[in-house]
């Protein structure tokens, strides 16, 4: 007897694992590195090559990574978001170009406006392995202290900046 309920037990465990996962967004994934030291990196500044940018360039402003590429066609999708958060100034906005052709990530901005402060080139894609990141796009929000405070994976859309991404960086910034 003892035996049969073992796989009626087995069955219910699973049970309540999927119903938990059917009440999460599969948008969100959970990323290690939050409320951690933002990774340290320092790479070209696609416009300047001869010229270095470090994350520690950022310390004491709360500041916003865009991974992005020129091939990337869900960054078309949210362009139109970060240009029109750029004309706001309400945070710097660094780009990563990543694993990318500096020359078409240069073109592409050229084509579409260029919503960052600056651009680093990440041609090998080592700083965004750094960061975790396994697509693009993806956003981090990074702290006064150098601290990843937030990620965005996939595109930002206009919901997730006046819901979740806008107040979390005035909230930072006080």
């Amino acid at each position: 007897m003892k035996k049969a309920l073992i796989p009626l037990g087995l069955f219910l465990v699973l049970v309540v694992f999927l119903a938990i996962g059917l009440t999460r967004d599969p948008r969100v994934v959970p990323s290690p590195l939050i409320d951690k030291p933002a990774p340290t990196f320092s790479g070209p500044v696609l416009a300047q090559p001869d010229k270095q940018f470090s994350g520690k360039d950022m310390l004491g402003q709360v500041w916003l990574l865009n991974v992005w590429a020129s091939w990337c066609t869900a960054c078309r999708q949210e362009h139109p978001v970060l240009m029109d958060l750029a004309k706001t100034n309400a945070v710097p906005l660094i780009g990563l170009d990543y694993k990318d052709v500096p020359e078409d990530g240069l073109k592409w901005l050229a084509r579409h406006g260029n919503p960052y402060q600056l651009a680093v080139i990440d041609r090998d894609g080592r700083i965004g392995i750094d960061f975790g990141v396994y697509g693009v796009p993806e956003t981090f929000l990074i702290d006064k202290a150098g601290k990843i405070r937030f990620k965005q994976i996939g595109p930002i859309t206009e919901e997730a900046l006046r819901d979740h991404i806008l107040p979390l960086i005035k909230e930072l910034q006080k």
